[in-house]
């Protein structure tokens, strides 16, 4: 009997001091909560133990550029103003949201009358985008045996897109060994990229190609586009070299045969010859040596 009044008096003491030892205490529903953009959103934190009655509560948003307000003072400010509300005391809910709202959130909580007067949780916080139409390129013609690259790039989607190929709407394989109707062909694909590269195109790799790309939030694509692949005429290609090879032959002889028979020679003359005039009648020219120039006489011929 004596062991059983002990302990209840334990007990008793026990909680009287637990009760004495007051503190503040949050938790929330959900540390990394999302949404869809343009969706509404709530970043709980639950005041689970507080003696204070009038706390004073605020929000954080945490980036690389440091901490900013968005609750204080009992009110919204910052970049959430007119799209965010406090709900049960604390909990944030933000409507609308948008991509710039993908950040950290810290609540605090301030509790002057308790022993323990400060708590505070952090909350991650990722707005989805969905990805708009990837811009495509596919070649529209390939010389068969030639390598070619087909391109599908998406940058509005968060988090970031990944890609899938489509040839006449079914699935690309990432390796083509996995199914019989691509196990010949010579391509690599990736995922992150997007990139689709034939390293020896094939007559079976003529089609329609299309291109979607993809996240947590949704998927878009772009319309299909046709590609293909053609024969190369080593024949045509042969006879047209050797037709250029004979026409330039022949213009080579013929400048040689026009040198020989004097159409590009040239005739030079210098000052210093002298071209004889014909003869008048009864007229004599002489060169005098005294004056270096020409005169003439005037001769009777008997």
């Amino acid at each position: 009997m004596a062991r059983t009044r002990l302990a209840l008096l334990l007990t008793l003491l026990s909680t009287s001091c637990f009760c004495s030892v007051s503190a503040v205490v949050l938790k929330t529903k959900n540390s990394n909560p999302w949404t869809n953009e343009f969706d509404s959103i709530e970043l709980s934190c639950v005041i689970e133990s507080i003696s204070t009655i009038d706390p004073r509560i605020e929000w954080k948003k945490i980036t690389s550029e440091g901490p900013s307000y968005v609750y204080f003072n009992k009110k919204i400010s910052g970049d959430l103003e007119n799209r965010a509300e406090i709900h049960t005391m604390s909990t944030l809910v933000i409507k609308n949201a948008t991509r710039s709202d993908t950040a950290k959130y810290r609540c605090e909580v301030t509790a002057a009358d308790d022993h323990r007067s400060f708590d505070e949780i952090v909350i991650d916080l990722v707005v989805r985008v969905k990805p708009v139409v990837p811009k495509c390129r596919v070649p529209k013609a390939v010389p068969f045996g030639k390598s070619t690259e087909l391109s599908c790039v998406e940058e509005e989607g968060f988090p970031r897109s990944q890609y899938k190929w489509f040839k006449n709407q079914e699935e690309v394989p990432l390796d083509p060994k996995a199914s019989p109707k691509f196990f010949n062909s010579s391509y690599t694909l990736s995922a992150e990229t997007g990139a689709l590269k034939f390293a020896a195109v094939r007559k079976e790799d003529a089609g329609e190609y299309s291109c979607r790309a993809q996240n947590d939030a949704g998927f878009a694509e772009c319309p299909p586009q046709k590609m293909e692949v053609y024969d190369i005429d080593i024949v045509g290609i042969a006879l047209g070299v050797l037709v250029v090879v004979v026409v330039l032959l022949c213009i080579t002889v013929g400048i040689c045969c026009a040198y020989k028979q004097g159409y590009f020679s040239s005739q030079k003359q210098t000052t210093n010859n002298y071209k004889v005039p014909a003869k008048g009648d009864g007229v004599d020219y002489v060169r005098t040596e005294d004056e270096g120039d020409f005169r003439h006489k005037s001769s009777f011929v008997i």
